[in-house]
């Protein structure tokens, strides 16, 4: 029997799991976020519940389990380019389900999903008042295919909600609106309040840790499984618990927080680990700097980001507009459950790290990890072997080496915070009475997460001072941070061609890898909104950003950043006097109000009518109910070979479609235009165009032979150099078999299914890898391709394959089993053997299920078949 307790509602009393008579004194050993699945699995596992629940409450006895539990979020939050792919599966699994006699309307989501629209509008115009208008109708015509889709699925599909253009970054969004911290739900008849869980097809869905919220990134087939029904099984999670004491120095921001632990947090082993904050010093950060902290637990390769709720927690749900009755009920539901945080408190964790808030300093991180953090002021010390490990530009008036192409505000991760905004305004203010103004050759731009956030920088009179910097609001999305950056200004691209200068992109970011901002830029640094401004004054990233000379002002004289920043206390005047909580709903009203939105003619019914003359969406050929496994004993060659750090963007890339790739010749055949050719992301409902696209990112080698440009590969059988998609066919049409290998942390980054999609639609059966990042792995297997982890002593370099090796792979089916060792052998072309172990990177039983299954979606429409 489950133990339960009553809690007042608005509309009555509440029904709620009695944690602490669950758990009795082991809930206060427990981490927030087991006391989080104990609850979860308390309520929603049936049967299971009693042996899922003693497996959470044996887990402090050694901080470590491998039972398994099941998980079922509340809801499912989407983006309009991880939507799309899922919505193609989706739409081709209801055709094939409808063609092998079923009912496709079986495949409706059982939970609220929520899709924001907010990765597909570019910086094609900036600097001026009219940018975000003039962004959003160009958004509106490159996409309105893919967006009358999004509008058919909304039609189509129960409880599936679409947030149209225009309002904002969907973690802003979940921050602002949809989370609700503790959420009153129905269930058998029973209304209970219970904690908002969610999980979200982007890598920082965590941001919404910083409230409390339990939630994290998965790839958009984890997300369909669990919209179908099936629960997420993981094993009871290792949490490492951060320890905050103190409190930030004056001038030092959330962003400087956030890089630091992204720092510190990249030497510990975080994969497929929960990270969770608190000590002391949680109570001085606000919900807006904890939100910061908790976006970049992808950056720091955790699942998550946890704060506790506290006080803070319900002054932010007040300050955006929920009733005064919701955040009673939370803090209600948090004291009673043991969820509010208490300094004090010291529950069992896997491992502890410490962190004193005092001794963060002002940061930037770069120029190609967001780890690699470094003081402010040595950022062009941090720049000086790159440039000296190649020649020097050619003399010439205008940007030389080092100069800043890019200065966007950009990115929930730091626009999503007002304080950070304002703080940008002030210095902007100060900044235009002295004259100054950034060099031309600067693509300026901001593009804060809210809509809301207008409202507050117009009422502060900060947006002139910052549209006078050449900071006009470019649009509500992800733009720069996810590589819709536009072209570059005619100064910087002209620059580069004639005189081979190396620029960088300065960005409030959360990612910095190279090419990943805009595809000719190698070099960036990730910076706090007014820092951002600081190096755009510049205009090279040549000198101390924090003590050297920025600018001279009108009257001649040398200004420095000290002339520049404001306070700590001149920002929280200002925001208190600018913010209105009736910003945020009416904000976001007018954005949902969108007529060009509602204009557009969607489909009906419960089949989508593809076109076979769509360049944007195409049935996928895995949405099948008839896929065979992958798995089995057999010998391939290697496909590919890299290194190192292979990010998703490496793998497949979310900018502009080069004009003279494998991809554009597939679109200008079928009558794109070559001089527009949209963004990779917004043509990923196009399997024909993302395969193309494959490992084509400029800094991808092929360790077959590093003279391949990216995307290459050498077919074993006749020798030949060809893009990897033509030469899997070829291995496809003779019946050979290809697998991949990596290094360590491959597949970090974005949560795109499409790195894992791709790399099943060119036949690999495996990856190897020294290392996987989670999401990336977990998509791996959605798409039925085996993951498996190398020994520390393969590496891709030892292993020095060449095209005509053979990899002899042994992976039954009936004995793969949760990190089960198989066993792989080399054989050599020239002669000679090597044997050795990998480990199936493979954590659930359902995870081997779906391997044997051959991936997610058949095992989705065999259940709507069944």
């Amino acid at each position: 029997m489950i133990p339960t307790c009553e809690l007042p509602g608005a509309g009555g009393r509440l029904r709620a799991v009695d944690l602490p008579a669950a758990a009795g004194a082991v809930l206060a050993r427990l981490p927030l976020v087991h006391r989080i699945l104990l609850e979860n699995v308390l309520r929603t596992a049936g049967t299971d519940a009693g042996r899922a629940a003693d497996a959470i409450l044996r887990w402090p006895d050694t901080g470590r389990s491998d039972e398994e539990v099941p998980f079922l979020p509340g809801r499912v939050l989407m983006h309009d380019t991880t939507c799309g792919p899922a919505l193609v599966d989706i739409a081709g699994l209801r055709a094939a389900v409808a063609e092998a006699g079923g009912d496709p309307e079986r495949l409706n989501p059982v939970l609220p999903v929520d899709v924001s629209t907010d990765h597909s509008v570019a910086v094609d115009v900036f600097g001026t008042p009219g940018a975000r208008e003039h962004n959003m109708a160009r958004e509106l015509e490159r996409n309105a295919e893919r967006y009358r889709f999004a509008r058919w699925a909304a039609g189509s599909l129960r409880g599936f909600r679409v947030h149209p253009p225009g309002t904002g970054i969907m973690h802003t969004l979940n921050l602002e609106r949809l989370a609700t911290v503790v959420s009153v739900v129905e269930r058998g008849g029973v209304t209970w309040a219970a904690p908002d869980t969610l999980i979200g097809t982007d890598s920082h869905t965590p941001m919404v840790n910083g409230l409390g919220v339990l939630a994290w990134g998965v790839g958009g087939l984890e997300a369909e499984s669990v919209m179908f029904g099936l629960p997420v099984m993981l094993r009871v999670p290792d949490v490492v618990g951060v320890r905050l004491t103190g409190r930030l120095c004056p001038g030092v921001l959330a962003t400087d927080l956030a890089l630091t632990v992204t720092e510190r947090l990249r030497r510990v082993d975080l994969v497929d680990r929960f990270v969770e904050f608190f000590g002391p010093g949680v109570a001085a950060l606000s919900a807006g700097d904890r939100a910061v902290v908790a976006n970049m637990a992808p950056e720091y390769g955790a699942s998550s980001g946890l704060f506790p709720i506290d006080a803070q927690t319900v002054r932010y749900l007040r300050e955006t507009g929920r009733s005064d009755g919701h955040a009673r009920l939370v803090e209600c539901y948090a004291r009673s459950q043991g969820l509010w945080h208490e300094p004090d408190a010291s529950p069992r964790y896997t491992e502890v790290v410490e962190l004193d808030l005092g001794e963060v300093e002002v940061s930037v991180a770069g120029p190609r990890r967001p780890q690699d953090r470094v003081p402010a002021g040595r950022a062009a010390e941090a720049l000086a072997s790159t440039l000296r490990a190649r020649p020097a530009a050619a003399p010439g008036d205008g940007p030389g080496d080092a100069a800043v192409a890019i200065a966007a505000i950009t990115s929930c991760t730091n626009t999503s915070d007002p304080r950070l905004l304002v703080a940008a305004g002030l210095l902007a203010r100060r900044a235009r009475a002295l004259g100054l103004r950034p060099p031309a050759w600067v693509k300026t731009s901001l593009a804060p997460g809210s809509p809301a956030a207008e409202r507050y920088l117009r009422r502060a009179g900060l947006l002139e001072d910052l549209e006078a910097l050449g900071f006009a609001i470019a649009g509500h999305g992800c733009t720069t941070c996810i590589g819709n950056s536009g072209p570059l200004t005619p100064a910087i691209a002209l620059a580069m061609r004639e005189r081979g200068i190396l620029p960088v992109a300065i960005l409030s970011g959360n990612r910095n890898f190279p090419g990943r901002v805009h595809p000719d830029l190698e070099l960036g640094f990730l910076a706090s909104p007014p820092l951002v401004i600081a190096f755009a004054l510049m205009g090279h990233v040549d000198r101390d950003v924090l003590d050297g000379v920025l600018a001279t002002s009108r009257a001649g004289d040398p200004v420095r950043l000290r002339d520049l920043w404001p306070s700590g206390e001149e920002i929280d005047a200002v925001l208190a006097a600018a913010q209105d909580p009736a910003d945020v709903p009416a904000a976001y009203h007018a954005a949902e109000a969108s007529a060009a939105w509602a204009a557009l003619d969607a489909p009906s019914g419960a089949l989508f009518p593809w076109d076979p003359a769509s360049t944007y969406l195409r049935s996928p050929p895995f949405a099948t109910a008839g896929a065979g496994t992958r798995l089995g004993r057999y010998a391939a060659h290697p496909l590919l070979v890299v290194g190192d750090d292979v990010t998703t963007d490496h793998i497949s890339p979310a900018g502009q479609i080069p004009p003279g790739g494998e991809a554009a010749e597939y679109l200008v055949a079928r009558g794109a235009d070559r001089g527009d050719l949209n963004v990779f992301a917004s043509r990923r409902g196009n399997w024909e165009v993302m395969l193309r696209g494959l490992f084509t990112n400029r800094s991808v080698r092929n360790l077959l032979d590093p003279s391949l440009q990216p995307g290459w590969t050498i077919h074993a059988g006749s020798g030949a150099r060809l893009p990897l998609w033509r030469a899997a066919e070829r291995y496809a049409a003779e019946g050979v078999a290809v697998v991949i290998v990596g290094g360590e942390r491959y597949g970090m980054g974005s949560s795109r299914d499409w790195a894992a999609k791709g790399v099943a639609l060119l036949g690999a059966r495996a990856v190897l890898a020294l290392g996987f990042e989670r999401i990336h792995r977990q998509n791996l297997v959605g798409m039925g391709v085996l993951p498996l982890r190398l020994p520390p002593e393969r590496s891709p370099a030892r292993l020095a394959l060449r095209p005509r090796d053979l990899l002899e792979v042994d992976a039954s089916p009936a004995d793969l089993a949760p990190r089960a060792r198989i066993a792989v052998q080399v054989r050599r072309a020239e002669g000679g053997t090597e044997r050795f172990e990998a480990t199936a990177a493979v954590e659930t039983s359902l995870e081997v299920e779906v391997l044997r299954g051959g991936g997610i979606l058949p095992l989705i429409a065999a259940r709507a078949l069944g």
